[in-house]
């Protein structure tokens, strides 16, 4: 097979990257640092027929965006999130089960000197398994043991590694020890672009009740603005109509005006004996369940001695 030149390779690529933006319109921008050669290509067959993943020089990348900016002026907010180690990951699919199944192939790896960690380590209470040769270095960690059928035990539990501290060649030499692999790594979701839109991908874990209160929350917001500054809005009209009403009743029952719906409050206020009348199905609905609930409750043991004395 002729290898092609770099020219030719540097065309087809930008190509490439043309045919991808035209047919797929949703896209994650993923991170792909400590990521390793074999785990990608698993990750590319594990998404076969669902997503395409792209990756390539950044330099490169932004400029076959820039090439494509007449056709879809979108694509320039892409350009911001081009930095550091980050690949596309394109799909026709939904954006919550794609992100689920990038999430899987997420692999276990041993800690390294000078990394930053991704998450909290720590080390639970456990027999280690070490003969206590290696007590020295639990000390020097500051980690409490005991030596228990001659073997280090760890006392208490230990937060070895903060989240995005440098993880210490101590602290790597013992998680190995241990056998422990703390972290894990694949293909991070860094932004969503959906068809010109660019979101986090925190918006991906709304739920549909999540949107609901959120839009509620939102009209209430509204609602309270426009009735503070006199601004009528749809949002606020009902609770206008609402206090125009609550006006209207109370200067009909301090007047002789009246209208339909002031009729049963003055007929209520001419005859006070109607509240008790009214009152009375409710009242007795209510004591109902009450007296049930009260002959259905079991007597309560007599603590009466039965006629035997105490050393009967």
């Amino acid at each position: 097979m002729v290898k092609e030149d770099k020219s030719t390779w540097k065309a087809n690529y930008f190509t490439k990257i043309a045919e991808l933006f035209e047919e797929y319109p949703k896209l994650f921008i993923v991170g792909v640092d400590n990521v390793g050669s074999k785990q990608m290509q698993e990750i590319r067959i594990a998404m076969r027929g669902h997503a395409v993943i792209l990756m390539g020089k950044n330099t490169m990348i932004r400029k076959a965006i820039r090439g494509l900016l007449a056709k879809n002026p979108n694509l320039e907010k892409l350009l911001p999130y081009i930095v550091q180690n980050v690949g596309f990951v394109f799909t026709k699919g939904d954006l919550s089960e794609i992100r689920g199944q990038l999430l899987e192939n997420k692999r276990g790896a041993p800690a390294k000197a000078g990394s930053l960690a991704p998450c909290d380590v720590k080390l639970p209470p456990q027999n280690t398994g070490m003969g206590p040769e290696k007590t020295s270095f639990f000390q020097a960690l500051q980690i409490p043991t005991k030596i228990a059928r001659g073997t280090i035990e760890i006392l208490n539990e230990v937060h070895l590694i903060k989240i995005g501290e440098k993880v210490g060649a101590s602290e790597c030499a013992l998680l190995n020890m241990l056998g422990i692999q703390p972290f894990s790594y694949g293909l991070v979701v860094l932004q969503v672009y959906d068809s010109g839109t660019m979101y986090s991908p925190s918006v991906l874990d709304l739920s549909t009740d999540d949107l609901r209160a959120r839009f509620v929350q939102g009209a209430r917001n509204i609602a309270a603005v426009s009735l503070s500054i006199g601004v009528p809005t749809l949002a606020s009209v009902p609770h206008s109509l609402a206090t125009g009403l609550q006006n209207m009743l109370g200067i009909a029952a301090a007047t002789d005006v009246t209208f339909k719906a002031a009729e049963k409050l003055k007929e209520f206020l001419a005859d006070p004996s109607k509240f008790v009348v009214a009152a009375a199905p409710v009242a007795a609905a209510a004591a109902a369940p009450a007296e049930t609930k009260k002959k259905e409750e079991p007597k309560e043991e007599s603590d009466d001695d039965m006629g035997f004395g105490l050393f009967d």
